[in-house]
């Protein structure tokens, strides 16, 4: 009894010598999180937008509209990437680094569907840090992960989470067979669209789009765009037209006496985008038809470069890609519906 009494104290002592050895899990993945953390921090902006936009009922006229999101900076020639519902549509896009420094910045290109845009900064500020852009492909469903953004307007907020899926859309744009989205439990709040995604390593995989929500709060669902879809931005540089609309055909191509099945209704123009040197008139007046809010008295553009708008996804995939192949000094010509008479637009690509 006696010999095991003294062999049981001596793994009491060996254990109490060897434990802080060991080290504590937990401790040593939140000492990793805020090392990594501090030195990505100067990566992560906030992007703000201002925008000329129609007054919400029942307000009349036209009013100036300011939005707020995040983005990342991604090179040390000031390339930076956002979501591109932020920023598809404004007319002045302002980033704003962790120092306080705030510089203008123009949309280079954007991937709607993917919900993806390119900035590139008028000045690159001293004293700011790239982040570097991870191989998403090589990212597993359980992999933790964390945010960083502006939700709200609190810049530099970081949430901690999980890949919780892998979602492809049914639809692709051609060229962009690797669209894919995250999905992540980690906290998405307004003001999060375009906030980047990091691994553990520190590396960009994702440019984090938007939630699903009943609440208008997080509820633990949210989306990210991966890094290799951002990828496509950099080396393809998608066509960005600076015009939001919604296609429309059918019971509604009728109410607005469309000449053809189905046409894109413009709502916006970003104010000198291709759009606007082509031409296009925004919508001027809120109305509510079969319970989606638009707004009329724009544009339905019917055609651009002799690809007309069919009912379906297929048309607008050829006019993406048309656009897209665009060279400076080529044109760009669109047939649009404009108070009851088609009239013919062209302008000429310059970059």
């Amino acid at each position: 009894m006696r010999e095991r009494l003294k062999l049981l104290l001596a793994i009491i002592l060996l254990l109490i010598l060897f434990m802080p050895l060991v080290g504590d899990p937990a401790g040593a993945n939140g000492q990793q999180l805020r090392d990594t953390f501090r030195r990505v921090r100067r990566s992560v902006v906030v992007v703000r937008t201002v925008e000329r936009t129609v007054a919400p009922l029942p307000r009349q006229g036209m009013v100036s509209s300011a939005g707020l999101a995040s983005g990342v900076l991604i090179s040390d020639n000031g390339k930076v990437l956002t979501a591109a519902h932020v920023v598809q549509a404004v007319d002045k896009v302002f980033v704003e680094f962790a120092d306080g420094q705030i510089v203008t910045a123009r949309v280079v290109s954007s991937a709607t569907n993917a919900d993806v845009a390119l900035l590139q900064l008028d000045l690159v500020p001293p004293g700011v840090a790239p982040a570097k852009l991870g191989d998403s492909d090589q990212v597993e469903v359980g992999d933790e992960v964390f945010v960083v953004g502006a939700p709200y307007g609190l810049s530099l907020t970081l949430t901690v989470g999980h890949v919780s899926g892998r979602a492809a859309p049914k639809s692709r744009l051609p060229g962009m067979s690797a669209w894919e989205f995250f999905q992540t439990d980690a906290a998405i709040n307004g003001g999060n669209s375009g906030s980047p995604m990091f691994d553990w390593k520190g590396e960009v995989i994702g440019i984090v789009s938007n939630i699903l929500s009943r609440s208008g709060g997080f509820e633990g669902i949210g989306f990210a765009a991966t890094s290799k879809m951002a990828r496509i931005l950099l080396e393809q540089k998608p066509f960005w037209s600076g015009m939001e609309g919604i296609p429309v055909q059918g019971y509604l191509a009728g109410v607005l006496n469309l000449p053809q099945p189905a046409g894109f209704l413009v709502q916006r123009v970003a104010e000198g985008s291709p759009g606007w040197r082509l031409g296009i008139r925004p919508g001027t007046l809120r109305a509510s038809i079969e319970g989606s809010d638009l707004l009329l008295g724009g544009d339905v553009i019917l055609s651009v470069n002799g690809i007309e708008v069919l009912e379906g996804n297929a048309s607008f995939q050829r006019i993406y890609e048309s656009l897209s192949n665009l060279k400076p000094g080529e044109q760009l010509v669109a047939r649009v519906l404009r108070a009851g008479q088609v009239v013919e637009l062209s302008t000429e690509i310059t970059q």
